[in-house]
């Protein structure tokens, strides 16, 4: 029991760092997105910004790979004979995960409409339906990863889960989907 108990030890430390890895191109992929809306907001060219949306969708994508590695370590822990609380904590944070990697997947769909149509256009309910299940996607996320650093946080001898740059614990969720531009279209004043 006791290799096995240090597997899941190591499983826990290889999964901690591909979510840090996750979290970094996450982030990069947010700030290309934010960057691109803020311009299209302003009036500047949409058909400039197409280049940072792809760039947001495919430094996503790779994110998700990060995330996705993770997850299948973390379903393999709960093959292991260890502690029961290791492999509850397993099953909820490979849950998060899932959630996780549905809501990523629905903004890259989101990301590939808005270098269609970058004002969105001709293509807004389309594209406010897939934030929709994003963020239910995202909300079961954060929901699960609460459930596993509170279960982490009630056996720390258990599960050591090393610290953010906050101090607090490391997780891969982000609490919502991101922000539709501003329609920019003029209302016609003949009612259209």
């Amino acid at each position: 029991m006791g290799d096995q108990h240090e597997e899941a030890e190591n499983v826990v430390t290889r999964t901690n760092d591909d979510i840090a890895a996750h979290n970094r191109l996450f982030d990069q992929a947010r700030e290309s997105y934010r960057t691109a809306r803020e311009k299209i907001e302003n009036g500047e060219d949409p058909e400039k910004q197409k280049d940072e949306i792809t760039k947001a969708r495919e430094t996503l994508q790779r994110a998700r790979d990060s995330l996705q590695s993770a997850s299948t370590r973390m379903q393999n822990v709960r093959k292991l004979d260890v502690d029961p609380v290791i492999k509850n904590y397993g099953r909820i944070l490979a849950d998060a995960m899932g959630a996780q990697l549905s809501a990523e997947a629905r903004e890259i769909e989101f990301y590939g409409v808005m270098e269609e149509d970058p004002t969105l256009k001709e293509n807004r309910d389309r594209a406010l339906k897939i934030l929709d299940k994003a963020g239910e996607d995202y909300k079961r996320a954060e929901k699960s990863y609460t459930n596993a650093r509170e279960l982490a946080g009630a056996h720390p001898k258990i599960i050591k889960l090393p610290k953010d740059s906050n101090g607090g614990t490391q997780t891969a969720s982000r609490k919502a989907a991101p922000e539709a531009p501003e329609n920019q279209r003029e209302k016609d004043p003949g009612g259209g």
